[in-house]
């Protein structure tokens, strides 16, 4: 804390008002963006203009994690810069209103540039609030940024019910539908009662799921026709209004972290300086270890993106019930990151992430042997609730882990953090037109398990290293026992 300043009796409220108006400003901000970003690999199907698009934000993230937080959040801080941040979205929410392939990329390009600066804000903004919650609390401070983390992601992590709740009542409406006058029904009911005739069933699971490929145009069916301009442009504008208010929460509502900081403030280092934290940061062992775990978040979540709402979801159940099967998807995801954060502190880290563990096991063995169904609706629930709540433990826990392991130096561990899950969802987004979802399943599986190989080796290294100060510690007190 700043020499000189008293904080006084409501500091604490103070300070989790801070947390809590910054969870639910992130909160609307990616509720209008998960909402946009769920749709793009159905609605802008044409010539892959939507995972183009997604590809391309998390290409300019990359850039943006090594040259721009540095110089944002030098200028701004971290609440401004924030703010700012939350303000280079918006034009990926407009280019809705004209989704051709050169609107839609330049624009998720500058949502790849503001995300930068936003994460990092954000990840230190929490880390550092935990200090003087710790000198006012006694709880540690590795517990609090635990807690803080999972407060956090509670909130962010209900963007995806709030934004697909909003795209889905909008898709289901009849807004810009065509309807067909009497005389133009007429003749194919009185064929169809005439005749008897049965359409044949739809055998979805030979062309979507795990059988669908993106280069192909043998999945073509009504379930992936785009929805009309119409219901569009009054989901992008709804979600324009949300970005807005956003920007006034953080505006209004957060106090700069000068208030609590002077020497650990986000200022960050500069452009080639701060590569080169980020890049010396590798030569860690952990940071290595923790590699392909982070890569896999970036992955699983590009691949739940585009390929579970479009091969899955959008082909066989439609487009319109994408936005409802991620609501499941959403209310997991949040309810399990504060549930993760409190069993920790019970059980320790490694029981949780060996649940999140089988947790991707099974549901990555489902969608390699399950042949998607609308009839089985009730299977894209609970598939996309299991991905939600495992998602979430990888999230807080990694995310938490990077500040834990490296203290000091968060900013280079948060910077490798977004770099390599921006590098895992890029190559994710890149590769989606061109290889099979079944290939890409593959590819998930050998990556979960090298992450989480990563992982637990880090936890055997940790736990030899306590053991041995432990029996040194020891050791010393039985010496200092006898000497006296």
């Amino acid at each position: 804390m700043p020499e000189g300043v008293v904080f006084g009796v409501h500091e604490k409220w103070r300070i989790n008002r801070n947390i809590f108006v910054l969870g639910f400003a992130f909160m609307v901000q990616f509720t209008a963006f998960h909402g946009t970003a769920n749709l793009q690999s159905s609605v802008n199907s044409d010539a892959g203009a939507g995972t183009f698009t997604l590809a391309a934000i998390y290409f300019s993230l990359i850039l943006s994690n090594i040259l721009l937080p540095a110089v944002i959040i030098q200028w701004l801080g971290c609440k401004w810069a924030i703010t700012v941040s939350f303000v280079a979205y918006m034009p990926f929410i407009a280019a809705q209103f004209y989704p051709r392939l050169y609107t839609l990329v330049p624009a998720g390009m500058m949502v790849g540039f503001g995300g930068g600066p936003l994460w990092c804000a954000k990840c230190t903004y929490l880390s550092v609030m935990a200090e003087p919650y710790e000198k006012l609390s006694g709880i540690p401070a590795e517990v609090l940024v635990v807690r803080f983390f999972g407060l956090f992601f509670m909130f962010y992590q209900m963007a995806q019910i709030w934004g697909n709740l909003i795209s889905s009542a909008i898709l289901t409406s009849s807004l810009g539908d065509v309807v067909a006058f009497a005389n133009e029904t007429i003749a194919p009911t009185a064929a169809a009662l005439v005749g008897n005739i049965t359409a044949p069933e739809i055998d979805y699971g030979a062309t979507c799921g795990v059988n669908f490929c993106s280069g192909s145009g043998a999945h073509a069916n009504a379930n992936l026709e785009p929805p009309s301009p119409q219901k569009i442009q009054l989901i992008s504008g709804v979600f324009l209004g949300c970005m807005l208010l956003a920007v006034v929460l953080v505006a209004v509502g957060v106090d700069s972290l000068t208030r609590y900081s002077h020497k650990r403030t986000c200022e960050g280092k500069s452009g080639l300086r701060l590569l080169s934290v980020t890049l010396r940061q590798l030569r860690h062992k952990y940071q290595l270890l923790l590699l392909p775990v982070i890569g896999y978040i970036g992955a699983e979540q590009a691949f739940m993106a585009a390929d579970f709402t479009q091969a899955f979801v959008g082909c066989a159940y439609g487009i319109s019930n994408i936005g409802f099967v991620m609501i499941c998807f959403g209310v997991f995801n949040a309810l399990a990151a504060p549930v993760a954060g409190a069993v920790v502190k019970h059980t320790g880290r490694y029981p949780v992430m060996v649940t999140a563990l089988v947790l991707n096991l099974c549901l990555l063995t489902a969608l390699l042997l399950w042949r998607p169904d609308p009839g089985q609706w009730l299977v894209f629930y609970v598939l996309a609730a299991m991905w939600g709540t495992a998602d979430a433990v990888w999230l807080v826990q990694v995310n938490a882990l990077s500040g834990i392991l490296f203290p000091g130096n968060e900013e280079a561990a948060y910077s490798n953090f977004r770099l390599w899950e921006a590098t895992g969802s890029v190559l994710s987004y890149a590769s989606a037109p061109y290889l099979c979802v079944r290939t890409r399943l593959y590819i998930l599986l050998g990556l979960l398990i090298l992450g989480f190989a990563g992982y637990s080796t880090i936890e055997t290294m940790e736990y030899r290293a306590k053991k041995s100060h432990h029996l040194e510690r020891t050791f010393e007190l039985v010496e200092k026992k006898e000497d006296d």
